[in-house]
């Protein structure tokens, strides 16, 4: 992850460094942009504007979704299944009845 944060940044800030100085003035001021765009929070106060700025911009917000999104839903379905095993009980053998477990 912390790898990935710091590819991201660097190569943003190359691509918007010469277009948004202001914006993008340092690898670790880009650090922001990383780190709302891997999450998938985006707060839009920055935002690339060339068009390789936003290709790359996109590949990062489908990265975040897979590093934090995917694996978010996965554990929140576990957590339901397990709650779902409670409340049901122990499985029972469909011919005798008896505990599976």
């Amino acid at each position: 992850m912390g790898l990935l944060l710091v590819i991201s940044s660097s190569v943003l800030y190359y691509c918007e460094n010469s277009i948004q100085p202001d914006t993008f003035s340092s690898i670790p001021a880009t650090m922001w942009w990383s780190i709302a765009t891997l999450t998938t929070v985006g707060y839009g106060d920055i935002y690339p504007v060339t068009a390789l700025g936003k290709f790359f911009a996109s590949i990062i917000a489908v990265l975040g979704i897979g590093m934090f999104a995917l694996p978010t839903g996965i554990l929140g379905a576990g957590f339901i299944e397990a709650l779902q095993k409670k409340k049901s009980g122990a499985p029972k053998c469909p011919h005798c009845g008896a505990s599976l477990e």
